[in-house]
């Protein structure tokens, strides 16, 4: 069963906490959080790329010169892809690139993302995450005593808009809830920030 620090806001370390094997002391699968994260990353996209094809180009009604006795090739309309300004080959077009894997793999993938946290040193349990006011020079504090110089994710068992608006402006980053937490997000920042609060959230939902 891992054990880690608990921290408070000053950076200070004010006791111990065991996480849950299962969740935080999985074995690690890359080959499921890869699929996990190139999943997410489609899902994502917009898929409104276009291009125009032979028949969509305007112009090209006529032959623009003779079959023979010019000297220069053959051509049957301007707008055939060999031509500036001609039609694309094989045009994309808009579609939807999104896709479903099976909720097992993303609980497996999750579940190695944050145990791959645990065994790289990069999670830090905090006490509390209290903000008296909406302030970014208070958040950029506790990052500063907790010693986080990088990007981060920081955990919240539920939305508390005082941390979610002080942290927002800050480069790399990004606040999140336990129930919409993913792969990505915790591959994707190198510290991974959570409350107490949360973790026992956490080995709630995802156990």
């Amino acid at each position: 069963m891992p054990k880690v620090d608990v921290y408070n806001m000053k950076g200070e370390v004010v006791g111990e906490i065991n996480l849950s094997d299962d969740i935080f002391g999985a074995k690690i699968n890359e080959a499921t959080m890869h699929a996990a994260v190139v999943n997410q990353l489609a899902n994502r996209r917009q898929g409104t790329q276009s291009a125009k094809t032979v028949s969509e180009v305007r112009g090209g009604g006529r032959k623009p010169w003779r079959q023979k006795g010019t000297g220069r090739a053959r051509h049957g309309s301007i707008r055939n892809v060999q031509w500036k300004g001609g039609g694309v080959a094989i045009a994309p077009k808009p579609r939807d690139y999104s896709y479903s894997i099976p909720k097992k793999m993303k609980r497996v993938a999750l579940k190695s993302a944050l145990s791959s946290k645990v065994l790289d040193n990069n999670i830090i349990v905090l006490d509390e995450l209290v903000l008296p006011e909406i302030k970014t020079k208070e958040f950029v504090k506790v990052l500063n005593n907790l010693k986080v110089d990088g990007s981060a994710l920081v955990v919240l068992p539920e939305v508390d808009e005082k941390v979610v608006k002080s942290a927002r402006n800050i480069p790399d980053i990004k606040t999140s809830v336990v129930n919409t937490l993913n792969t990505y997000d915790i591959l994707k920042h190198s510290k991974f920030i959570i409350t107490k609060d949360a973790v026992a959230r956490v080995e709630e939902v995802y156990a």
